[in-house]
């Protein structure tokens, strides 16, 4: 278009103004087409995350190892030895007795039924969406996007549909309801409320992320599907975000990158994570024992195309240098290729609280310190994997601790089926209250915790 423009105001420089001079109206309107091309070509994109609510549990759900043995043994589901396997992965996970499970898991037997799905489902999206509007006296009709994630649980009606119902969202309300998309679900909303947010300017678009537990514990005797038993609790997130200019002043954080990485091509990672009924008809999720493996891969993967985003010319050079004399010099004795430091880039790092050597190994792979992944680990041994929502309560955990500042940056690294890295850098635009209530601020004081090593046998 401004070639066109310049073409036009070239052939009229030539042909036309030597007989009809251009008016000062005709040269003021030509000057603001050019202004307003100008403006529509960068016109600003951000996206902001005006604020975020977390499900807190009541402890009544909580769910004590103690309990948890008494509860196995009661409900005639197990036989002793796979008792013993899960209280064996459950003393070494890093979760903690404040964990906690539906009230349908807590019935002898459980109940599974769509039923308690549902009410499940409702408690936790319905608390943390009227804890989330009532933070920012936000009327629901002024929703213009709804997107919920979702993996394992796919009802119809469909989640959106059913807070749209409860809490009287317009009709005209964009609405999505994403499943079957594992832990990585959440960023993925986030992904795409940020490419919708491009096409609807001055829109609010509000993320829930959650995963039902109810309707997916797996009742069967295979190892690799009883982990998933012993992992996930329940929990959800709420997540306000705007293109609005007005709710730059309120919102405590704006969107700086976000990277999405799939390796499903590859079978091995597509097979690491996998829900499939065993010998017996009994269906669970199968966690496989290249899992580690193949969350590596993806982060290097993943870490590849953000890094150029994100690291200071220094780190690049020095990664860089060390490919290429890994190529042309190798020996045996020489170390391997030069890891960045990503301290350089990011002061903050949430990673998604998938289990204790999820963590470690992330940690080790990133040569990060303890406490870069203290959010991680207490988040694991306070509320367990919740999935996708899991990256939210360690950034609750780190406002409630009032270590995030303004303009401190933080990375958020997320894994699901699939198998998926995704990942997003957020700046933070305000001076937030580590006093203003969250679903850390009644125990915030008796964390970090240390976490006991148990060994094996």
């Amino acid at each position: 278009m401004e070639i066109a423009l310049l073409r036009y105001l070239s052939f009229t420089n030539l042909s036309v103004v030597a007989e009809f001079p251009i008016s000062l109206t005709h040269l003021l309107a030509i000057t603001a087409l050019i202004i307003a091309i100008i403006c529509f070509t960068f016109r600003s994109n951000s996206v902001y995350l005006v604020n975020f609510s977390c499900y807190l549990p009541p402890d009544s759900l909580r769910v004590p190892t103690a309990n948890f043995i008494e509860h196995c043994e009661a409900s005639n589901v197990f036989d002793q030895e796979c008792i013993d396997f899960q209280v064996k992965i459950l003393e070494r996970s890093g979760i903690g007795f404040e964990s906690c499970m539906p009230i349908a898991v807590h019935e002898i037997p459980p109940n599974s039924s769509l039923y308690k799905a549902q009410e499940e489902a409702e408690m936790v999206l319905s608390a943390i969406v009227k804890d989330l509007l009532s933070k920012h006296n936000i009327n629901p009709k002024s929703i213009d996007i709804l997107v919920s994630n979702c993996s394992l649980f796919c009802p119809t009606p469909s989640l959106t549909s059913m807070i749209i119902n409860k809490f009287g969202f317009r009709s005209n309300v964009k609405s999505v309801s994403l499943s079957g998309m594992g832990c990585s679900a959440g960023m993925l909303s986030i992904s795409l409320v940020k490419d919708l947010l491009k096409v609807h300017k001055n829109s609010v678009a509000l993320v829930l992320s959650m995963e039902a537990i109810t309707p997916n514990g797996y009742k069967g005797k295979v190892k690799s599907m009883l982990m998933a038993n012993i992992l996930f609790r329940m929990g959800g997130a709420a997540i306000l975000l705007s293109n609005r200019k007005q709710d730059k002043h309120k919102a405590k954080y704006k969107l700086q990158n976000l990277v999405r990485t799939h390796l499903g091509s590859d079978d091995q990672a597509y097979q690491s994570v996998f829900q499939q009924p065993d010998e017996s008809g009994k269906v669970g999720v199968s966690l496989s024992r290249e899992l580690l493996h193949v969350a590596a891969k993806a982060l290097r993967t993943n870490i590849s195309e953000l890094g150029p985003l994100v690291l200071p010319y220094s780190e690049q050079l020095k990664y860089g240098w060390s490919v290429i004399k890994q190529k042309i010099w190798f020996s045996a004795g020489q170390k391997g290729t030069y890891v960045p430091n990503f301290k350089k880039a990011f002061e903050h790092f949430c990673i998604h609280a998938g289990g204790k050597a999820v963590i470690d190994a992330i940690e080790d792979n990133l040569r990060l310190h303890k406490e870069d992944a203290e959010a991680s680990r207490m988040t694991l041994y306070r509320f367990g994997n919740t999935s996708s929502s899991s990256l939210w309560y360690e950034l609750s955990y780190l406002e409630a601790k009032g270590r995030v500042k303004k303009g401190d940056r933080v990375w958020q690294i997320a894994f699901g089926s699939g198998f998926k890295c995704n990942s997003a850098v957020w700046k933070c635009i305000s001076d937030l209250d580590p006093d203003l209530r969250n679903s850390w601020s009644d125990r915030i004081h008796l964390y970090p915790v240390e976490i006991p090593n148990v060994s094996d046998h």
